[in-house]
């Protein structure tokens, strides 16, 4: 028990080290700061508001359509990097660093070992804000909180993209993230390349199910590239049951 504490508090300290530019990872770097609990209040003001001024080429100030903060730029200093996906020949995937990477590179890894192999390209991640439209769920690219797989192949608007056996890993994919991710081939308006982030900023089940994700990668027999029956009784049940719960939030 002790060992698997110690190994998650090394991952997220990790994950909160190479988040880039949030403001209190700034702060705590500032000599304001850094002097401690005494500091001079007009200096701690100061080291935030030269930490805001550093963000402003980054952050917009308007959230995508699941909540989660736009952002400007990506590689550069805000929450959004390219991030690899192991197991495949992609460059990288332009998403937000911590919880929600590991939620959508495993989602990525499992499509590409389960659905069809993927290609360099094929995976969009990261789009401008100025490229999506803010109120739709194609807007939570632009907060590094959506991926689009293939969008070429599965046009905006149609259905039916998929054979009902990779529907069925998919479906099963969504029921083993919990719920944290939604499809859009289950919104009004399809987007059946689209996936994204269904929960808020700070929703404790996206930190419960990232934690499983990365307890997989010491446990054999567990995580994206293993053997999986999508067919059997539990997870076919499971899976029945998140497509319901989803459908019903269209």
């Amino acid at each position: 028990m002790t060992t698997h504490l110690s190994r998650r508090t090394v991952l997220r300290r990790a994950a909160f080290l190479t988040a880039g530019v949030a403001v209190g990872s700034q702060l705590v770097a500032a000599p304001g700061y850094a002097a401690g609990r005494n500091s001079d209040p007009d200096m701690v003001r100061e080291a935030i508001q030269k930490a805001q001024r550093r963000n402003e080429p980054v952050l917009t100030g308007v959230p995508s359509q699941n909540g989660w903060q736009m952002e400007k730029l990506v590689d550069d200093r805000g929450n959004i990097y390219t991030r690899p996906v192991p197991g495949t020949p992609l460059d990288g995937v332009a998403v937000r660093m911590g919880d929600v990477e590991t939620v959508l590179v495993h989602l990525i890894r499992r499509f590409h070992y389960e659905i069809d192999e993927l290609r360099r390209g094929d995976v969009v991640g990261w789009r401008s804000p100025t490229a999506v439209r803010k109120r739709l769920p194609e807007s939570n690219q632009a907060s590094g909180t959506a991926v689009q797989i293939r969008p070429g192949h599965y046009p905006v608007g149609t259905r039916g993209g998929f054979y009902p056996q990779q529907q069925m890993v998919i479906r099963d994919i969504l029921a083993e993230l919990d719920g944290v991710v939604r499809w859009g081939g289950d919104d009004h308006s399809a987007d059946e390349s689209l996936f994204y982030i269904n929960v808020k900023p700070g929703d404790h089940q996206l930190l419960k199910t990232a934690d499983k994700i990365r307890c997989w990668k010491d446990s054999a027999g567990q995580g994206a590239g293993t053997r999986v029956d999508v067919s059997s009784r539990v997870r076919r049940n499971a899976a029945v049951a998140m497509e319901r719960r989803q459908s019903k939030a269209s």
